[in-house]
């Protein structure tokens, strides 16, 4: 039985990560209805960790992309290639030096439903308002190969917002890129790929916290987290392409709508029904 709840908590994670629509809110939402008989530290760590299968995804998916060398690429690719990376690295540094000194003061004041509620609306409305009054012209950025550093910083502050429950870290990058002028699918690539250091950071960080606490995995814990890691690869690999096409032809609010369903959602749930 702890299994099957592990491939839902895979799919759930696989499709929610990369639509930015919450993964965080999903979970939650989840984990009313379906509980894992784990200990909660495990559970803590379980959250974080099952993001490693949907990291694994991007990299397969963009590892063309991400490689300096190889594949027909010339000099000015690979020059291209190392250039993206150290914008990666640039969009990291906000998220990374907040994260490392307030994850755990962010932990114990946001996460609750009241701020994931919130949060899933007012971004869901950001998505919405941003389609309306944005003119997406041949004047923006179009390759995640003609990002500029400016707009790769733009979008690493805009991160910092998707440590607040229920913002979403797809859906404040993507903003973010939006914001600063990227087009929706250059904006998704960076986001996609901006995510491979930052999730699998965090999921280290978390994973040393929970060694250094003197906790150890029994045998059932290992396998609920690498059932759940690979499904959430696999569904992954899915939705990302899934999504990729998805943007070519259409905006992004249909996600704002649905962020919006889901916020109230969760606030009658919570403050009305439970």
């Amino acid at each position: 039985m702890e299994i099957l709840k592990a491939i839902l908590f895979g799919i759930v994670e696989g499709i929610t990560e990369w639509l930015p629509i919450s993964s965080t809110g999903h979970l939650i939402l989840l984990d009313e209805f379906v509980k894992l008989n784990v200990t909660p530290e495990f559970k803590e760590l379980f959250e974080v960790v099952i993001q490693l299968g949907a990291i694994l995804a991007v990299v397969c998916i963009y590892f063309k992309t991400l490689f300096p060398w190889g594949f027909g690429k010339d000099k000015e690719d690979t020059k291209n290639t190392l250039s993206l990376w150290l914008k990666i690295i640039v969009a990291c540094l906000p998220a990374a030096v907040i994260g490392f000194l307030f994850d755990d003061w962010f932990e114990s004041h946001f996460f609750n439903p009241e701020t994931v509620a919130i949060a899933l609306i007012v971004y869901g409305v950001i998505f919405i308002v941003i389609e309306n009054v944005k003119k997406f012209s041949s004047r923006e950025t179009r390759s995640i190969n003609t990002v500029t550093y400016k707009e790769a910083f733009g979008v690493g502050l805009f991160q910092i917002l998707a440590l607040i429950p229920g913002t979403s870290r797809s859906g404040s990058t993507i903003i973010g890129g939006l914001l600063f002028g990227m087009d929706r699918k250059t904006a998704a690539d960076f986001t996609f790929i901006l995510a491979i250091p930052v999730m699998a950071g965090a999921s280290l960080l978390k994973l040393i916290k929970y060694l250094k606490s003197g906790l150890v995995f029994n045998t059932m814990e290992i396998e609920i987290l690498v059932v759940a890691s690979v499904i959430a690869f696999l569904v992954s690999m899915v939705v990302i392409k899934f999504f990729l096409d998805y943007i070519r032809k259409h905006n992004f609010k249909p996600f704002g709508w649905y962020r919006i369903a889901l916020g109230i959602l969760v606030l009658v749930y919570f403050f009305i029904i439970k």
